[in-house]
């Protein structure tokens, strides 16, 4: 369990069934589809079916948020050719669930799911406006800005540091 004082505790776990999938593909269309306008029909894509999808669920059984970790041969394309690195995205946070800590243990989910897999860093594409977040998580951003679905971007990558 996870929470600050005062905060509704939640737990972090990697989805290992269709209900669990199912509640992190609700989350990004909270997300990226109602409110951020990103069309439903480039939301959800082939690497959905090959990603590791985590989730964080409030006690009660309300999603909180999602992000997924491409891996191997579905992460190369968006790490430059590196196969020793992950691609983490689709970090999504409910509205109702941010400033509470939901999206920090996302990410670090995905990185314990990243170094299991014997990956020695992680790559994302920040929206803009989310650098901050991610650069106090350690990502340090690289290569020009790009839009992706009508959004501003940033590539960022951590090398994972042993454990």
């Amino acid at each position: 369990m996870t929470g600050a004082p005062g905060v509704p505790p939640y737990t972090v776990r990697v989805v290992e069934d269709l209900a669990g999938r199912e509640a992190c593909f609700a989350v990004r269309k909270e997300v990226f589809v109602a409110e951020q306008g990103v069309p439903e029909e480039i939301e959800y894509d082939a690497y959905d079916a090959v990603a590791v999808h985590v989730l964080a669920v409030r006690e009660d059984g309300l999603p909180l948020g999602t992000g997924r970790l491409l891996h191997g041969e579905a992460a190369v394309g968006r790490t430059g050719g590196d196969a020793s690195v992950g691609s983490l995205g689709r970090l999504a946070v409910a509205r109702a669930a941010r400033g509470l800590g939901v999206g920090a243990a996302l990410v670090r989910a995905i990185e314990e799911a990243a170094r299991a897999r014997g990956l020695a860093a992680v790559d994302l594409h920040a929206q803009t406006h989310a650098l901050g977040f991610y650069e106090r998580l350690g990502y340090t951003a690289y290569g020009p800005e790009f839009p992706d679905a009508g959004i501003a971007h940033r590539a960022m990558r951590r090398v994972l540091p042993a454990v």
